[in-house]
């Protein structure tokens, strides 16, 4: 019983110890140079960009927005919705203590 654990112990650690690793960098290794050649080919990036230089001809159409200002006035894209303030017959709890009545 006591030498069947001990015998499986040390396969274990020696498992994790010399084979796990091995296996790692061979599986990652395969991995990385994968990405890597995908990256050289092009594969990575959206269609119509150039990785030297931005993007090429074809461009997406635009959505058509709002018409643009007139000169001197602001034009305000988005506002941020106001929280509610809490009402104080919401607050179940207990006493409101003052700090400066804390002795």
């Amino acid at each position: 019983m006591l030498m069947g654990f001990t015998l499986s112990l040390l396969l274990f650690f020696l498992l994790v110890r010399y084979v796990l690793p091995r296996v790692l960098r061979a599986v990652l290794g395969s991995f990385v140079r994968q990405q890597v050649h995908k990256a050289q080919q092009g594969g990575g990036f959206p269609p119509g960009f150039d990785p030297r230089g931005g993007f090429s001809g074809f461009q997406p159409p635009r959505p058509a927005g709002p018409p643009p200002t007139a000169p001197g006035q602001v034009r305000v894209e988005y506002v941020p919705p106001q929280a509610k303030e809490a009402r104080q017959g919401e607050f179940k709890g207990g006493e409101y203590v003052d700090f400066e009545e804390v002795k």
